[in-house]
């Protein structure tokens, strides 16, 4: 059992202090949305996400250049013909950043590297029963496989009880490369059970993969191009023609979190050319924005000192990208409820980074902030990522503080009644519980089954009357 931990919050001396955001906001100096507008800073990827399987090098800090840097030349595509007008949302849908890249016995044979990578040892417990993974928080599940469907069923109800629309999937690809074939079957039965759940969902490519790829002489870089078309083609095919996917005037909605391979807009134009409809491409801020529809926020990290990100940070750089934001037709915002991450105790990093969550608050101001500028899609950030603490899914420390937040988003945004309470999200946990308790009982499984879908018919407690008789019987 590790002991050597840092607390999550509330210890650490050389923490600045803290201020709200919308009070600074108002504050921010004009040179410093100057600065953020211009890019004139370093920028990095907020998230330095690890090889999907033990990395050969801890993850790259290294800045994002907008510079052209494709390993061919790639054959001439037209442009494509401007966009039409894009009307304003109704609402924005609320979309959570999902990650699928979680395996665990008994689905699978052993644990997976998210919840190990190759330092902690999930197999053991402690005194309490929790195991030992690569996260400062622990799932109210337990750690979990992503292909679980009781996992599933118990995730697509807090988010049908929550508010939130649907999933944005972090996605590495087709190939049978370290664990991505794996992300790839995760993903098919996540969008099942949102299908089912009647949610929505998009992709988030990750084009890193094809860095991983070539690197490691499993992809020559001849073939990076034939190779990213396939994927497009494997996208349409699987599901960009689904009436579940996120669309934007009847085009696929096509997230990246860069790009950090394919850099220029040639390369994407040459990688689209093989579909009928070309998605809209949405990309990390500051990462190629002029190859895509519009840019999205991540946690700024690259704007720490000394691995924390101070509160006069962050406001001056949601201003400036919100600010920018303003000049694009389809605006995604984001909320994210802190961040700190485990790599540096995990040996794949040389540096803790820190956003304080402030009991809460960070997701607070960042979610109503994201309110305030009436986007199309606000992206939760994350679901579950929890080697960077930045999950909003219910954990033991934390319970569904987070999910209440995100009701009180969608009952204030929502020109429709939301039905749905803080009690109600309580429900799936105790789905969840039977199902495991009742595991191989046809008969009980049966009954539980119509927790389900009094759930899907609005009718909560018809589900909870599901769960008291079978409690009691």
């Amino acid at each position: 059992m590790l002991t050597s931990r840092p607390p999550l919050c509330g210890s650490r001396t050389s923490r600045p202090p803290l201020f709200s955001i919308r009070t600074l906001l108002r504050a921010v100096s004009l040179c410093a949305l100057a600065a953020a507008l211009l890019g004139s800073c370093n920028a990095s990827a907020a998230r330095p996400v690890p090889p999907t399987s033990p990395p050969d090098t801890p993850p790259s800090s290294s800045p994002p250049t907008d510079t052209p840097a494709s390993p061919t030349t790639p054959t001439a595509v037209p442009s494509p013909s401007p966009t039409p007008a894009i009307a304003p949302p109704e609402r924005p849908l609320l979309m959570a950043h999902m990650m699928p890249w979680y395996q665990a016995p008994p689905v699978n044979d052993a644990w997976g590297w998210h919840w190990t990578m190759n330092h902690f040892q999930p197999w053991r417990e402690d005194e309490q029963g929790r195991r030992e993974i690569a996260s400062y928080l622990y799932p109210l599940t337990g750690p979990y496989d992503s292909t679980d469907p009781v996992v599933l069923e118990y995730q697509m109800l807090l988010m049908r009880l929550s508010g939130i629309d649907g999933v944005i999937v972090d996605w590495y690809g087709i190939e049978d490369f370290y664990d991505y074939a794996a992300l790839d079957v995760a993903t098919h039965r996540i969008f099942e059970w949102i299908e089912r759940a009647g949610l929505r969902f998009a992709i988030c490519y990750e084009d890193q993969s094809i860095k991983h790829m070539v690197d490691n002489r499993h992809l020559r870089s001849s073939e990076v191009y034939t190779h990213g078309q396939d994927v497009m083609r494997a996208l349409d095919a699987a599901w960009f023609r689904s009436d579940a996917y996120l669309t934007v005037l009847e085009r696929p909605v096509l997230f990246t979190f860069g790009p950090q391979y394919f850099k220029s807009s040639s390369d994407w134009d040459e990688l689209f050319s093989v579909l009928d409809t070309r998605p809209a491409l949405i990309t990390l801020d500051r990462h190629s924005e002029g190859a895509g529809l519009a840019s999205y926020p991540w946690p700024p990290m690259w704007m720490s000192r000394d691995g924390v990100l101070s509160p006069e940070a962050l406001d001056s750089y949601l201003t400036g990208f919100y600010a920018k934001a303003e000049r694009w037709e389809y605006k995604v915002a984001g909320a994210f409820p802190g961040f700190h991450d485990i790599y540096e105790e995990a040996g794949i990093g040389t540096e803790t980074r820190y956003l304080d969550p402030r009991d809460g608050e960070t997701f607070r101001e960042t979610l109503q902030l994201a309110l305030d500028q009436n986007p199309h899609v606000i992206q939760l950030i994350t679901w579950n990522d929890y080697g960077e603490t930045t999950s909003i899914e219910p954990t033991e420390e934390l319970g569904t503080r987070y999910l209440e937040m995100v009701q009180d988003a969608r009952r204030a945004s929502d020109p429709s009644p939301f039905p749905f309470t803080p009690e109600d999200l309580e429900l799936p946990l105790r789905l969840f519980e039977l199902r495991r308790a009742h595991a191989g009982d046809p008969v009980a499984n049966a009954a539980l089954d119509e927790v389900w879908n009094a759930v899907m018919a609005d009718n909560v407690d018809a589900a909870w009357a599901v769960l008291t008789e079978l409690v009691e019987n």
